[in-house]
């Protein structure tokens, strides 16, 4: 008896079992079809202004640019691919501030960190420098507007250009973005008959061409039409149903009498598409952003000392710095190959060189040299700012000069001094006759750009500015001419390892050594006469006192074929290395693998390596989630989810009634529907 009921309950459950397995296939069914890696636009305040995207989770539907006029996009992501980029439907949609879902750029490939095809190819043709400039004015649209829903940046793949090709033709049959709702439009037409008078009765079926419709639709293809009802002066009211790319007419036919009419202006409106075609949901579940609490700033230095003689109380010293971190329109993608990955990769090039000739008291110069590398470039320089504070006077005062160094990787034939002092001051003239001098001895040329300092004004623009603004001259080396404007070429988007060329890198390198070669040894330094030797069995052969010394034009001490070259294969891994890590500083912890591996390269050329860890000024605020996963999903029509439901609802029915039949009887059943007796209240 016990055996029989367990075998009754067994089998009561097996249409529950069987219930949950439709289930699961339906949701199998309707499941994601891809998955992309999208990096979100930064969200941040200034001074509690805020910009950026301020919203992160996604869940809504997917729709083109080719969406029909006068849709509702509130609940709609649009994928804009960079190829088809319009700037001014991006600049009108959101100065308008108009209602929209989100948006995802698909960038191109070339822009990724993770390309290998085009590392060293140097993309300087006139249509790659275009792809880059309306990349740039993108970016700087993006980052300065406060957008009120979620923007992600991807890069073309094939499943993303499969989804994107998916959705064109679900907007271009007019199928909207949700499936459930239409659009509405007035279109161009041609003669469709003739025959046909004012207040005909008319309906028939055919094909318009994309040429007909005119732009406003949005329509790529030939579209079917249908149309019934009467004739108007504006035509006859028609839907549209998507039937590929032939143009074969249709006559309309009917009864009344007439010269004909045309479509001409004809209106279509929202209902159509509904019964045909999928669409797709892009989800991104993340946490809303949260505040980065105290974001840190990180500055390294290392020391070269120079030899001192009897009575040398405390040497000068010359300071080459260069701001390492970046900013952009999405954190994560932020590398700054050029801005200013080539200024670090020369910073490091040269404390190597240097290395070798300060190894030996010999060839070690009068100058100490300071190397720093800063963080807060971005920020109005703050991490120069806080790194010069937490010097002693004694130690600022003995600052000769410094050496900015500032975007070196991607020009051709002419770099930049920039000043805040008067170009007649000594010091300055002097640095910019030792760069001039050698820049043409190397075959290019060095100009000279002068700015004053306005001290009322937090804005600065160069590293070497934050140097003046403590009394010590300093200078800013850089391919760029013009002062940018903030978070203007801070190594966002378009600063990628394909434009920038390790080339441009070596020649400054060697324009920045010679020169400072040249600077120190005038000052005297203890070179031998005949044989430079350097440690560890480096050495220069028939180096003679006055080619050290600069007497003689046609020397270089870091000539090509020398033991102190510059190293390509140095510029060229440190380049490849920072075009692949992300720097925006708010991001960037105290012990991040990238300030360890800078800390530990100066530790092997340098001495006294130390960091300074600093908080960023409170004008700035950061917030998290700069990176997550894009689940897009392939979400049927209405049809198919009211037929679905209908299925599942007539399953449960027929399965309630089996177990209630097989389990109490047909007459508890029937009971069920039965309306209940009556039950009359006994009165008192």
């Amino acid at each position: 008896m016990a055996h029989q009921r367990k075998r009754q309950v067994m089998e009561s459950m097996f249409p529950v079992i069987e219930l949950v397995v439709i289930l699961l296939a339906c949701v199998e069914f309707c499941g994601a079809g891809t998955v992309v890696d999208v990096y979100r636009l930064i969200q941040y305040d200034i001074s509690g202004v805020p910009f950026g995207s301020r919203f992160a989770a996604l869940n809504h539907h997917a729709a083109s640019t080719h969406f029909p006029p006068g849709s509702d996009l509130s609940r709609t992501v649009l994928i804009i691919p960079f190829r088809d980029l319009n700037i001014s439907f991006v600049k009108e949609y959101i100065s308008q501030r108009q209602p929209l879902g989100g948006l995802l750029f698909l960038l191109p490939r070339i822009f990724s960190f993770e390309n290998k095809d085009d590392i060293g190819s140097n993309h300087q043709d006139h249509a790659s420098e275009q792809i880059k400039n309306l990349l740039a004015e993108l970016e700087q649209l993006l980052l300065h507007s406060n957008i009120p829903y979620p923007v992600y940046f991807a890069f073309e793949d094939s499943d993303t250009e499969a989804v994107l090709a998916d959705i064109k033709r679900n907007d271009a049959t007019g199928q909207p973005a949700t499936a459930t709702t239409g659009g509405s439009g007035w279109v161009s037409g041609r003669e469709l008959g003739s025959g046909f008078g004012m207040g005909s009765r008319v309906e028939g079926r055919g094909l318009v061409s994309r040429s007909d419709f005119g732009t406003r639709t949005g329509f790529e293809t030939d579209v079917r039409v249908f149309f019934q009802g009467r004739v108007s002066r504006r035509g006859v009211r028609v839907g549209v149903r998507f039937s590929g790319r032939r143009r074969d007419l249709g006559w309309v036919s009917g009864c009344g009498s007439g010269s004909g009419f045309g479509v001409g202006d004809g209106f279509w409106d929202g209902g159509w598409g509904q019964d045909s075609g999928q669409g797709y949901k892009l989800v991104v579940s993340v946490p809303e952003p949260k505040k980065v609490a105290s974001p840190t700033i990180t500055n390294i230095q290392g020391w070269l000392p120079g030899l001192k003689t009897d009575g040398d109380n405390q040497l000068p010293t010359i300071a080459i710095v260069a701001s390492y971190d970046t900013f952009g329109a999405a954190p994560a993608l932020s590398v700054g190959s050029d801005s200013n990955g080539s200024g670090v990769v020369a910073l490091l090039e040269i404390a190597r060189l240097f290395s070798f000739l300060y190894s030996n008291p010999k060839t070690r110069g009068r100058y100490n040299l300071l190397f720093g590398l800063t963080s807060g470039g971005p920020y109005n320089y703050n991490g120069t700012h806080k790194w010069l504070r937490s010097f002693d006077q004694r130690l600022r005062e003995s600052i000769d000069f410094a050496i900015c160094l500032n975007s070196v990787g991607s020009w051709d034939n002419e770099l930049w001094i920039h000043v805040s002092k008067p170009p007649e001051n000594a010091y300055i003239k002097q640095i910019f006759e030792g760069f001039s001098n050698v820049a043409e001895e190397l075959g290019f040329k060095v100009g000279l750009k002068h700015k004053k300092i306005n001290i009322s004004n937090p804005r600065v623009a160069w590293e070497h500015e934050q140097f003046s603004r403590m009394r010590v001259t300093a200078a800013t080396l850089s391919e760029l001419s013009v002062t940018s404007e903030l978070f203007e070429r801070t190594g966002g988007l378009v600063d990628s390892r394909g434009f920038t060329n390790e080339t441009a890198v070596i020649r400054s390198v060697k324009l920045i050594a010679e020169s400072l070669a040249a600077c120190y040894s005038r000052l005297g330094s203890n070179f031998g006469d005949d044989v430079l030797e350097v440690a560890d069995g480096w050495s220069f052969e028939n180096v003679h006192l006055k080619h050290i010394y600069g007497q003689e034009k046609n020397m270089e001490i870091f000539a090509d074929d020398s033991s102190l070259a510059v190293n390509p294969f140095y510029i060229r891994s440190w380049l490849e290395f920072l075009s692949r890590k992300p720097r925006v500083a708010p991001f960037i912890s105290k012990n991040d693998p990238l300030v360890l591996a800078l800390k530990k390269e100066l530790e092997d050329h340098t001495h006294e390596v130390n960091i300074q860890h600093e908080v960023l000024d409170g004008m700035f605020t950061f917030y998290d989630s700069s990176r997550a996963r894009l689940n897009i999903y392939q979400v049927a029509s209405v049809t198919f989810d009211l037929l679905l439901l209908l299925v599942l609802g007539s399953y449960l029915i027929v399965l309630f009634s089996f177990l209630v039949i097989t389990t109490r009887g047909l007459d508890d059943l029937i009971s069920i529907f039965r309306r209940p007796p009556s039950r009359k209240v006994k009165t008192a």
